[in-house]
């Protein structure tokens, strides 16, 4: 179990395929709360990992793994072998089929059933599978230096999904905020406000005009609130048998839990 620090820090990453697109946020907790927060641009994936390394932990916008069923299927096809049998998960309890094990994670399948949201971008047949792509190097490049990364995200690493997460804490807004229009500024504008009224705590400038201004910043700024969550044990962790296994191998999504207050206890 971690000891309880007076002070903290959590680094938010929205990952993309370059490291020229890809949004690194870093905040330093203290005993009342976030003490501040700044965005910082890495030189290269070195001075990405560099942050890692020093981050009591690492909230990551990007799938750690592949569905095992996508991995074992193409591994037979590969090996000349027949496939194995098509298959789905567990139907929602609104009657909906489950989401196809090929081309989601189980952790995908039970976001989606938590969140009630469209189902999360398939890491096997979306273009996110770049950018897993560069996620696999770069924990593999932390693992062989000796910095455990396990994908459930009990490591220095945990995989997380702003939009989730947003929608877990009460924030929804009602239209996107993924774009460079001006109504999706107001839409992050909003999801700023939003953020400061649930941890009753100010976002600092230059990190709320740079959130306004782009939501690849807000999405990291989210991922370093999410491992804050996970550091003080406000997120939800595989519970049976099969959800270890798949996390184990798949990567699991950390949902936090619906209160932000909560980011400001002292880490577990």
């Amino acid at each position: 179990m971690r000891q309880a620090r007076v002070r903290a820090v959590t680094v938010g990453v929205d990952l993309a395929a370059s490291a020229r697109r890809t949004a690194v946020c870093r905040v330093v907790w203290g005993a009342e709360g976030a003490l501040a927060a700044e965005f910082v641009v890495p030189e290269g994936d070195e001075g990405l990992l560099a942050l890692v390394r020093a981050a009591d932990k690492t909230g990551l916008d990007c799938p750690l793994g592949w569905p095992s069923s996508f991995v074992a299927t193409v591994l037979a096809h590969h090996q000349g072998l027949r496939l194995p049998p098509p298959a789905r998960f567990e139907a929602r309890t609104d009657g909906r089929p489950g989401l196809d094990p090929m081309r989601y994670r189980l952790t995908d399948d039970l976001t989606w059933k938590a969140t009630s949201m469209r189902p999360p971008l398939s890491v096997s047949t979306d273009l996110l599978g770049v950018v897993a792509l560069r996620a696999a190097r770069l924990l593999d490049t932390l693992a062989a230096a000796g910095t455990p990364v396990p994908r459930d995200g009990s490591g220095q690493v945990a995989e997380v999904y702003p939009a989730a997460a947003l929608r877990l804490w009460g924030i929804r807004p009602a239209r996107s905020y993924k774009n460079a229009t001006a109504e999706a500024r107001a839409v992050r504008e909003h999801i700023l406000q939003a953020v400061e009224a649930g941890l009753a705590l100010a976002v600092p400038e230059p990190v709320r005009s740079t959130c306004a201004d782009s939501h690849d910043h807000l999405d990291a700024l989210v991922c370093a609130l999410v491992a804050r969550a996970v550091l003080v044990g406000d997120t939800r962790w595989p519970g049976t048998p099969a959800e270890r296994m798949a996390a184990r191998q798949e990567g699991w999504i950390h949902l936090p839990g619906g209160n932000l207050t909560a980011l400001r206890a002292r880490p577990r």
